[in-house]
């Protein structure tokens, strides 16, 4: 991460206790190299266990995103970044329309029967994303289901998501006509 980039996530991370005078040890890593450590397993999609030596210890990675995950902060995190984007771009913070999308994607044979299944329509056993994102292309939601999960069910699962964090928010879609989701 550069230092330009540092300037404009620091802030947007959580504080630690001991930092904020409510007890507790500092922590023994810089939040820097702990983001920087999940970032590197996103962007190379290697194992925890197959940390380079230079990021922190694989386990106190995973344990961080885990607390951040658990404690509802990367979605914070997420959302934080993308109204920075927002407003950088002279828009509001929060998107005032959607748009809502669904893809099967075909499943490698690792991948557990029960998580996945045949979409007739597309000839693919496998995953299927459905993905909310605003009029700039940033993500509002996403759920993975199987293939064989109709749009029109998942559509109202997401919506109801998206909605209860983005209200009000109109959202298109052909699925979403189809489904009469209000």
């Amino acid at each position: 991460m550069t230092d330009a980039e540092w300037a404009v996530v620091r802030p947007l991370l959580p504080v630690p206790d001991w930092l904020r005078g409510r007890g507790g040890q500092p922590e023994a890593y810089c939040h820097r190299a702990i983001l920087d450590a999940i970032r590197y397993l996103v962007d190379n999609g290697i194992k925890r266990r197959a940390m380079p030596a230079d990021f922190p210890p694989w386990d106190r990675v995973y344990a961080f995103f885990r607390r951040w995950r658990d404690h509802g902060l990367v979605r914070e995190f997420h959302d934080r970044l993308r109204a920075r984007v927002r407003e950088g771009l002279g828009r509001d913070a929060e998107p005032s329309a959607g748009v809502i999308d669904s893809q099967s994607v075909k499943a490698d044979a690792v991948v557990s029967a029960d998580s996945r299944g045949f979409d007739g329509g597309k000839l693919v056993n496998g995953r299927k994303p459905h993905v909310v994102v605003d009029t700039f292309g940033l993500l509002l939601g996403v759920m993975v289901t199987a293939a064989d999960t109709g749009d029109r069910g998942a559509a109202q699962v997401l919506l109801r998501r998206v909605a209860d964090g983005h209200l009000p928010l109109p959202v298109t879609s052909s699925a979403l006509v189809r489904a009469r989701v209000p």
